[in-house]
């Protein structure tokens, strides 16, 4: 029982980071950002998801000013909000970046 409830919850992941990842591209996340040299390369995200908790990355997407000023960050130009993204998809775009380990 326990075993078919761990499948079931990679397969609930694996949907989300799938569903994540189209975003990244629908987004046209890839003109600031790169992953595995696809990209912007000044901003790779190759490994973001063993540096940054993934309640981090979701505070990136949804309060990137306020996650600029805690990194005194200075890249230009300013990551925009996607706070007002359906709920499943910033779920599924937070579960792809934080997918994004080395």
């Amino acid at each position: 029982m326990l075993a078919a409830v761990f499948v079931l919850a990679l397969a609930a992941d694996s949907a989300s980071v799938t569903k994540g990842a189209a975003l990244y591209t629908e987004k046209k996340c890839q003109m600031c950002h790169s992953v595995a040299g696809k990209g912007n390369a000044k901003g790779s995200l190759d490994g973001i998801g063993d540096k940054l908790s993934a309640e981090d990355i979701k505070k990136w997407l949804t309060e990137p000013a306020e996650m600029t000023k805690k990194a005194n960050a200075t890249r230009k130009p300013a990551m925009p909000s996607f706070a007002k993204l359906p709920a499943a998809d910033l779920d599924a775009l937070t579960a792809y970046v934080s997918s994004l380990k080395k």
